[in-house]
């Protein structure tokens, strides 16, 4: 079906709308995970508890995540270019407010308003969709996928900016550069003019609505979990270091850091990976891997008495920093190659529906942003555990994997009986015997 709807070559500039909407995809990132740097500032500035970090935290994330689902529809409809430059304009005024806010009520506002920025993951993957053949797509989106990259240059940024020009100047320093990047994608980036004649000849055709598809449903629980947890744990990390094991916040910064950028930029080798070996193969196996890893990661520091025949044993058991560092970047990578199969599978099933279901996909992966922050703190003031969070994603994991392997079940079943009515081996017998 996508060869009659798509173009059967790569279209010329291909490269180069790659190339410049990576750009701007990693600038909104940055502007959207921005407020992982000032976490450990609001807990000394303001003394909050872990859920009322978490709802600052979650403020960006939720805007990214509701407004994906519109801006879908728009891109499906409308010049994903100009979708992509407009957003970026609205978006920048937010962060000029940003040194005017003094309280939690104002940064929960503002990162609301910066929120838009989350967006951008929506127009862009369907801007790029347009440029690349069936056989290319995993590996085109999982290069732009790495666009999440923004989120490693602000943990490596923001905190000498801060350092040299102090907080005030932050958000219009991103301001700037946002608009910047707004002014050259506008400028560089090519227009794809033969998009919304395809959306017209495909839209023409009666079928049921994706919505009501359950597959669509089950891919955005898969990247709630390889998508949502990945932005949940880049915003929880910093302060997770400096509270369980006491580091200073450049530490902190850095193992985020290392975690950020490892995720992000093995997502291109993910989107090859499935167009070799399918996305649900890889989906599968990083699912695997980790669930391995959480459950490590959730066994919180223990002490254990023996009580011996002649003496009584201690045993300590605990996950020294770097340990958790390696398994922290273990999944992170695991979800870099996650996130690249769960689109990979998309454009398999809805090659010309990018736009819509990919941003209702992408929504449901970003409310894992907006939600898990606020869970893990929820989870730590309630359990009084610094590894609480990683139990919950552990259940979060669970589930996932349970409802692919039930589909994959079903899936196979409706094959075989679709196969047996097309070869006639359910029909029965009526010829009357002599």
């Amino acid at each position: 079906m996508f060869s009659e709807l798509h173009m059967s070559h790569v279209p010329q500039h291909s490269g180069k709308a790659l190339f410049l909407s990576t750009f701007a995809f990693a600038v909104n990132f940055a502007v959207w995970t921005l407020y992982a740097v000032l976490a450990t500032d609001f807990q000394s500035r303001f003394g909050i508890s872990s859920t009322q970090l978490g709802m600052i935290f979650a403020a960006p994330m939720m805007t990214g995540a509701l407004m994906r689902i519109p801006a879908g529809y728009l891109v499906d409809r409308f010049n994903p270019k100009r979708v992509y430059v407009v957003q970026m304009l609205v978006t920048a005024p937010g962060l000029f407010l940003l040194p005017l806010a003094t309280t939690i009520n104002h940064y929960v506002l503002i990162g609301l308003w910066i929120g838009i920025s989350g967006v951008s993951f929506t127009i862009g993957i369907r801007y790029v969709t347009d440029w690349f053949d069936r056989a290319e797509q995993g590996s085109a989106m999982g290069v732009f996928g790495a666009g999440n990259a923004g989120a490693a240059i602000t943990l490596a940024t923001a905190p000498l900016l801060m350092q040299h020009w102090g907080l005030e100047k932050i958000g219009p320093i991103y301001g700037c550069a946002l608009l910047i990047c707004a002014v050259i994608f506008a400028w560089l980036a090519p227009s794809y003019q033969n998009s919304s004649q395809v959306l017209e000849n495909y839209s023409s055709r009666k079928e049921r609505h994706w919505i009501l598809h359950l597959q669509v449903w089950r891919f955005g629980l898969y990247y709630y979990f390889v998508f949502g947890s990945f932005l949940a744990l880049l915003l929880w990390l910093p302060q997770y270091y400096v509270n369980a094991y006491r580091t200073d916040d450049q530490l902190a910064m850095a193992l985020t850091l290392a975690f950020a950028a490892s995720s992000s930029m093995i997502r291109a080798l993910g989107g090859w990976f499935s167009d070799r070996y399918g996305g649900r193969s890889v989906n599968w196996n990083v699912f695997w891997i980790c669930l391995v890893c959480l459950f490590f990661l959730s066994y919180p520091p223990t002490t254990m008495t023996i009580h011996g025949i002649d003496q009584e044993v201690h045993l300590s058991i605990e996950i020294n920093i770097w340990l958790f560092t390696l398994l922290i970047l273990v999944i992170g990578i695991a979800q870099g190659f996650g996130r690249a199969s769960v689109y990979k599978i998309i454009h398999d099933y809805y090659p010309n529906k990018m736009g819509e279901v990919g941003g209702f996909v992408a929504a449901i992966g970003a409310l894992g942003g907006a939600t898990l922050p606020l869970a893990f703190g929820l989870a730590v003031d309630w359990v009084g555990i610094h590894s609480a969070c990683f139990m919950l994603l552990y259940g979060v994991l669970a589930l996932c994997m349970m409802t692919m392997f039930f589909a994959v079940k079903a899936d196979h079943l409706s094959k075989r009986v679709q196969d047996a009515v097309e070869n006639n081996f359910l029909e029965q017998d009526v010829t009357p015997h002599d």
